[in-house]
């Protein structure tokens, strides 16, 4: 008779007590493992990408402030074309430029024989309004070789020998030197180029 009333007293007791713990600690274990684990992506995903861009763009940020850009020349690339085609090849550099990810904005065009079809559309509303979208500098801008010391500097220029005398070329080419930031893009004749810049390109 005292063994009957022991028996089912031990197994009431361990079975209501595991009952009732056992759905309480399954529910407090995930809520704290997810809680954590956006946290932690969002932190080491948000500074990875920034710390990449600035160290990049190192490079082409000093370039079109005054004194470094005297300092550090900005890298010249020739694209051989004749007098004829230089307008043609200046506009597939501006395409491989924003393809490759530049701003429309950080691109300068300069044409030292005739003027590219969009300065004579664009110079036709008046020069105000042609000059305020230079000054705006949301987009590429092409400009006449004639205007160089009123632009201001882009990291890029690109410039269409495409005409115009010795003279007029060989005051262009260095003067668009200094309004590349980054890059001068020189599309022409490559003994013409080289003969007025004095060094093979």
């Amino acid at each position: 008779m005292p063994l009957s009333p022991e028996e089912p007293q031990i197994p009431e007791s361990a079975q209501g007590p595991s009952t009732t713990p056992a759905p309480s600690r399954s529910v407090p274990t995930p809520r704290p493992v997810p809680g954590p684990r956006p946290a932690a992506a969002a932190r080491p995903g948000r500074p990875g990408p920034r710390p990449v861009p600035p160290a990049q763009r190192k490079t082409p940020r000093p370039g079109p402030q005054a004194a470094p850009s005297a300092s550090a020349a900005p890298q010249i690339q020739l694209i051989p074309a004749p007098v004829d085609g230089a307008l043609d090849a200046a506009e597939e550099a501006v395409d491989l430029l924003l393809d490759s990810g530049r701003a429309p904005g950080e691109v300068l065009v300069i044409t030292t024989g005739d003027p590219h079809p969009w300065a004579v559309h664009e110079l036709s509303f008046g020069e105000d309004a042609y000059w305020a979208q230079h000054d705006a500098g949301d987009d590429v801008f092409y400009a006449d070789a004639s205007a160089l010391d009123r632009l201001t500097p882009r990291p890029v220029t690109v410039i269409a020998v495409n005409g115009g005398s010795d003279d007029a070329v060989a005051a262009a080419l260095p003067t668009a030197l200094r309004r590349a930031g980054a890059l001068l893009v020189v599309c022409g004749e490559p003994q013409r180029v080289n003969a007025v810049l004095g060094a093979g390109v």
